[in-house]
């Protein structure tokens, strides 16, 4: 799709637009260290921190961009960031 000067685009939406493709470092929780506490299902931007069942997070890979927000927000030092292997 050309852009040009004055041009409009199709709005996208995250749904259909997966952005975690891009990312260089991915967060990976140790659950033994776990505290539960949600907090980095509240500071991620992208929203790709989901509960699960037995009460503690997983990331949904396909959204998330590796900011790493979460791992220096975890207060248990849960979360750890490692390099993207593609």
């Amino acid at each position: 799709m050309k852009i040009t000067t004055g041009g409009v685009c199709k709005a996208g939406t995250t749904l259909v637009n997966k952005t975690g493709g891009w990312r260089s470092f991915r967060p990976v929780f140790n659950y033994e260290k776990c505290k539960k506490c949600g907090l980095c299902e509240i500071v991620c931007p992208d929203m790709s921190v989901l509960p699960k069942e037995d009460g503690f997070f997983k990331y949904n890979y396909d959204y998330c961009k590796g900011c790493g927000i979460c791992a220096n927000e975890c207060p248990a030092d849960a979360i750890e960031m490692v390099l993207e292997e593609k």
